[in-house]
């Protein structure tokens, strides 16, 4: 009995401290979040054998093995299509390579949905890793603002207008933050209770204030609007700290008011974001967006409109946009902007790439884990309800699937595996106590 015992403790500490290394690898950048992934999947293959697919199916794990199906289908119908027409842009066959590829998020998702339901995995290392982090990430920000460059040597772009901290000429540390503090607001009431009674009301403010600064200095506007969305949500349904979220607005009001009054590099920054804002409601208004003043973003979502249309129901194959675009009918190439390598929103990426089905299919993913989760927990009376790890597993969900907001690719390393981490714990989590409660 003590050897089994002994033998899931290691377990637990195993796949917790690979759980755990995931904010550092996405600091690290993808071929070590790749890494990452193939070990969990791997360990989890090796250590439970077939005992990992053997969990029992439902209709949101239905609607995800149909979605990656339907991917794997575009990418077949698409390459056929261009060895039938001899068109060879990346090399024969790739769709399906890549598409073949990203079945890996599949394995992912059943992995970590096992390990959560099966209560193999301990949540207290990776709120940890996320504290120490994103900290990290937030002070290297500051240090990057005062020297000019970061602990790395980065040095600050567009003349100190974005600081990127340790992630160099990528513009991500604001999303990155935006991702992976949230956690730490929850890491001391939910596994250090006692302690956090007596030290919550003052520290979570001042991590507040720590990420909310690093975010605002990194020049990355949407993960603010989202951060703030998200924490927003959370005081909203969360009755016990209803009362803190006056205290809140008047600590990011003061940080947002310093930044921008003795900062110009902010005040550019977001006085710029105001006026593409403006920009974008006359061109909208006007039903013109070829006038000069256009926000580039907005022209990057019209794209997708003629692409789109081009593979109605299928889609165009994972990855194939920046091909598609510049083969649309009535594409004006006498224009300054043509085409970007994606729409830069996930949902016209999805209709671009795996058509109206894939769209639909993705939006009923969504709405059954927002059912499951967030309808569940706060408007029924089941055991969930004094479940608190899910919260921010939850509102970060939401932020992520924002249909409003410019995005990076939807099929890029960084953003599906984020994904498919949220989507694979919170369903772990309510499968977990759905068991419970039966």
């Amino acid at each position: 009995m003590s050897l089994v015992l002994k033998s899931t403790i290691n377990k637990t500490n195993y796949f917790s401290l690979l759980l755990a290394l995931f904010p550092i690898a996405f600091v690290a950048g993808n071929m070590i979040i790749n890494l990452n992934i193939i070990i969990i999947i791997f360990s989890c293959l090796f250590l439970f054998k077939k005992h990992i697919f053997q969990i029992k199916y439902y209709f949101l794990d239905i609607l995800i093995l149909i979605f990656f199906s339907l991917v794997l289908f575009a990418g077949f119908l698409n390459d056929y299509s261009f060895y039938l027409r001899g068109i060879n842009w990346r090399g024969n066959f790739s769709t399906i390579i890549v598409s073949i590829l990203f079945l890996k998020y599949l394995i992912l998702y059943i992995s970590l949905r096992f390990l959560t339901e099966k209560n193999i995995l301990n949540f207290k290392l990776f709120f940890i890793s996320c504290l120490f982090v994103t900290l990290f990430v937030s002070i290297d920000i500051f240090y990057q603002l005062y020297n000019g460059k970061d602990i790395f040597g980065y040095e600050s772009i567009g003349f100190g207008r974005k600081l990127s901290g340790p992630f160099g000429d990528e513009l991500i540390a604001g999303g990155f933050i935006q991702r992976f503090s949230v956690f730490s607001f929850f890491l001391f009431p939910i596994f250090y209770y006692e302690k956090s009674r007596k030290y919550s009301k003052f520290l979570i403010p001042i991590l507040f204030f720590i990420f909310s600064f690093g975010i605002i200095l990194s020049g990355n506007r949407m993960p603010l609007i989202l951060f703030i969305f998200t924490i927003f949500l959370i005081f909203i349904f969360n009755k016990k700290i209803r009362g803190y979220l006056l205290s809140f607005i008047i600590i990011f009001s003061l940080i947002f008011f310093l930044a921008f009054k003795f900062n110009n590099k902010v005040r550019d920054n977001f006085l710029s974001f105001q006026l593409q804002i403006f920009n974008m409601i006359i061109s909208l208004n006007e039903k013109n967006i070829n006038q000069s003043n256009t926000p580039q973003y907005l022209k990057e979502f019209s794209t997708f409109y003629e692409t789109w249309k081009m593979h109605k129901y299928f889609g165009g194959g994972i990855k194939n946009f920046r091909y598609y675009c510049h083969e649309r009918p009535n594409i004006d190439r006498k224009s300054k902007f043509i085409c970007n390598m994606h729409p830069h929103n996930y949902y016209l990426e999805i209709l671009t790439e795996t058509g109206v089905i894939g769209f639909i299919i993705i939006l009923s993913i969504f709405t059954t884990i927002l059912y499951l989760s967030l309808y569940k927990k706060y408007f029924t009376n089941t055991i969930l309800k004094n479940n608190n790890l899910i919260v921010p597993f939850i509102f970060l969900f939401i932020a992520e699937i924002f249909p409003i907001k410019s995005t990076g690719s939807f099929f890029t390393t960084g953003n599906t595996t984020y994904l498919i981490i949220l989507m694979a714990i919170i369903v772990g989590l309510v499968r977990k106590e759905n068991f419970i409660e039966k």
